[in-house]
This record gives C-alpha cells, sequence and structure tokens, in this order.
C-alpha cells in the first residue's frame, strides 16, 4: 500500500465523519443511488405522548397538570398537526418535513412484551423477537443478508463504541466512535503526530487532516459534557449512549455521502428515562428533543439530493405513564410513538389505532396500549423502500405477520 492509499484508508476508518461538506455537489451526492435505513434509538424510553401530543383530548391535560405541554397557540405551546395530534414545540425544525409529507407518526405503537425493563425491553426491539432472550443476531444484521452484498467495509454502520444487539451477527459492520469517551487511536498525541509527520510534504491532503482534526477536537469537547442531573438508572438504561448533540446531522450526511456503499447505519441516544423534572414545553425533555430534532432536519437538508433514498425510523423500547408521577416526571410505561422520515415516506399523517385517554382504553390502567407492533413499522418500510418480499421478510421478522393497516406508511 503506497503512502496515499494508507492516508486514504485512515481518515475514513478514523475520522471520515469530522471532514467539512465543502465541495460536494449535488452531481457527486446523486451518484448515490442505493437505498439506505437509518435507526435512531432512543435508549430509556422517551415520553411519547409528550413527543406527538393528543391536544384535543382533554384528559391529557388533566393527567398531566405539571408537565403537559400547553395547547397550540398558547406561550411555549405544542405545534399543531392535524386538529387533534400536535408536536412538542422543540420539534419545530421537524415541521418542513411534516408539510412536505416526508415525516410521518405511529402512535400507541411498540413491543407486545409487558416487560418495563430497560435492558429486556431494548433487547427484544433490537432481536426483532419480543419475549424471547435466546436469540443471538439482531434484526439489522439478518436485514443485510437480505441486501444486494457490495462488499464495501463500510456497508453497516454502527455510531458508538460497540456492536449493539440490533447489529449482531455474521455480517460485518464498521463502527464509528462517538461516545464521551472519544478514544480512537487519532485523538492519542503520539499517532497524531505521526500523521503530521505522513502530511509534511503534501499541502492539500496536510490542511484537509487540520480540518478534520479540529472539527475532531471540537466534536470531543462537546460529547464530554454530561448532564449532572441524571440518575443512576438513567445512565445504565442508556447503555453507554449520550444524549443528542445537534452535530450529528451533519457527521452522519458527510458519512453517507462520502460513503454512497453504505446500506444501513445504527445511532442510539440516551438520556430519555425522565421520572423527575421532566418539563413541559422547555426543561430536560424538551431539550434532548430540540438537539434531536435539529440533527435530523441538517440530516435531510445535506443530503437532499438523495432524500428518497434514506428513509429513518426513530423508535425507542416502550412509553411512559399517561399521568405524571409526584416528582413531576413519569415513570416506565408501554406504548409509544415511532417516527418515520424520508423522501419516500407518505407523511404528513398519524398513523396507528388511537384509542383516546379514557381509563377503559389504557393498559393496565396506567399506560397507552400497543396497538401497532414495532415490527410492522419496520416491515413497512422494508418492504415499501428496501423492497424485501415476503420471504426475506420472515428472515429479518421470524414468526411475525405484519400487519397491513401499515402497508400504505411508503409511497408507492
Amino acid at each position: 500500500m503506497d503512502r496515499r492509499d494508507f492516508l486514504k484508508a485512515a481518515m475514513s476508518a478514523s475520522f471520515l465523519n469530522t471532514l467539512p461538506l465543502n465541495g460536494w455537489t449535488a452531481e457527486t451526492t446523486a451518484t448515490a443511488a442505493n437505498k439506505k435505513l437509518v435507526i435512531v434509538f432512543l435508549r430509556g424510553a422517551v415520553d411519547g405522548l409528550n413527543v406527538v401530543i393528543p391536544a384535543g383530548d382533554p384528559r391529557y391535560y388533566e393527567m398531566r397538570p405539571n408537565i403537559a405541554v400547553a395547547k397550540p397557540r398558547e406561550a411555549n405551546g405544542a405545534l399543531d398537526l392535524d386538529g387533534y395530534f400536535a408536536l412538542h414545540p422543540s420539534l419545530e425544525p421537524l415541521l418542513n418535513l411534516w408539510g412536505k409529507k416526508k415525516l410521518a407518526f405511529i402512535h400507541s405503537c411498540g413491543s407486545p412484551d409487558p416487560t418495563r425493563s430497560h435492558f429486556d425491553a431494548q433487547d427484544y426491539m433490537e432481536s426483532g423477537n419480543p419475549g424471547v432472550k435466546s436469540g443471538t443476531t439482531g434484526w439489522l444484521n439478518r436485514l443485510l443478508t437480505n441486501l444486494p452484498d457490495n462488499r464495501s467495509p463500510v456497508r453497516a454502520l454502527n455510531i458508538g463504541p460497540t456492536i449493539p444487539r440490533i447489529l449482531a451477527g455474521p455480517q460485518s459492520v464498521a463502527n464509528v466512535e462517538l461516545n464521551k469517551n472519544r478514544a480512537l487511536s487519532i485523538d492519542r498525541p503520539e499517532i497524531a503526530e505521526l500523521f503530521w509527520r505522513l502530511y509534511d510534504d503534501d499541502p492539500m491532503l496536510r490542511t484537509a487532516f487540520y480540518e478534520g482534526i479540529s472539527a475532531r477536537g471540537t466534536i470531543n469537547r462537546s460529547m464530554r459534557a454530561t448532564d449532572q442531573a441524571e440518575s443512576k438508572e438513567m445512565l445504565a438504561a442508556n447503555r453507554g449512549a449520550l444524549p443528542p448533540q445537534s452535530a450529528f446531522g451533519r457527521q452522519l450526511a458527510n458519512l453517507i455521502l462520502k460513503e454512497p456503499k453504505t446500506q444501513i447505519a445504527f445511532l442510539a441516544f440516551g438520556g430519555w428515562d425522565t421520572h423527575v423534572n421532566q418539563g413541559a414545553g422547555q426543561g430536560q425533555l424538551a431539550n434532548k428533543l430540540s438537539n434531536l430534532a435539529l440533527g435530523l432536519a441538517d440530516f435531510y437538508q445535506s443530503i437532499s439530493a438523495i432524500e428518497n433514498n434514506v428513509t429513518t425510523i426513530v423508535m425507542s423500547e416502550f412509553g411512559r405513564t399517561v399521568h405524571e408521577n409526584g416528582n413531576r416526571g413519569t415513570d416506565h410505561g408501554h406504548g409509544n410513538v415511532m417516527w418515520v422520515l424520508g423522501g419516500n415516506v407518505a407523511g404528513g399523517k398519524v398513523y396507528g389505532r388511537w384509542n383516546g385517554l379514557a381509563n377503559s382504553a389504557l393498559y393496565e390502567d396506567r399506560d397507552l396500549p400497543v396497538t401497532s407492533d414495532f415490527r410492522s413499522v419496520i416491515s413497512a418500510v422494508l418492504q415499501g423502500h428496501l423492497k424485501l418480499n415476503d420471504n426475506m421478510l420472515k428472515s429479518v421478522f421470524p414468526n411475525f405477520a405484519a400487519d397491513k393497516q401499515l402497508e400504505n406508511l411508503l409511497k408507492a
């Protein structure tokens, strides 16, 4: 391998996602023709009722006197979606996608397994086999076996320090670390010094390296910031995942635009276990939603030339109680809301069977029920976006029949 090939490989493996997007034209990005799936997992159980809010149901405000998001057009109020449902005000950056019908929500959605354990629920959603603890592979890895093998080393990307359950299996996965320690080799002074020496006689590569390493330093500093209010339980539920930083959208776009053969990317964000001081239109939950929304909006703006080829699913292990608790937070629940974004999404609509918030409609008198299995949402995307046939789908989710109610979630 000559020096230039070595440098190219090192740049790609270590900090490709930190290089600037300048110079990438619409013509260049248009060559990224492969369909792509991005999964964003919110570890800790995000409160779906304060994400997509049933503002048209007075019971919502009765059951959450301190943490209910105000009605649309009130101070710090929710953003009207369809006259009944409304969006948390921190998610305003996504309203453009909603208006263009490129964003959809599926309410009362989740896993049919009744567990309220973060760890079991996350494992079940990542394995794709709720209630089964004996599985060894994740559904995203099984999906890879059904996609054309382009033999790219970055065919599947995990944005995190270790391979999660969802990507476990025989198919290879590339890691891009964004954890709080950021302990990649390039961060070690002695390794960085070697790279500087290699770049000495090439001004262009030296400039690119400087820009990349500078951006990396900025990201490192921001990712070291931690929320001191997080409880030990919340930290455990995060499984090492940090709260979202809005820069992730540009970083992810950069990876995908520079590596058009990437087919799957997985990101996990933590900090959603809001037992205490959850907040309403402002506060703890609002701050995390704001960064998440800014990142997703920036991601789709950055990949606008290929947005029809990229579908994103946002999911969490379960929802939270309908009633707020005594600490102005919420406890572990059941049904939740899933998000689907992309240029080929039949968006501008809240899907799912919504039964309201009457006591008789709640699961165990406390939670939203699960009226749409999370695998039905994913199945609709796999068939509509990645064009999997029924047999392929059965290999991804064995012993499961998808709900036909969601088969039009993706445009034909």
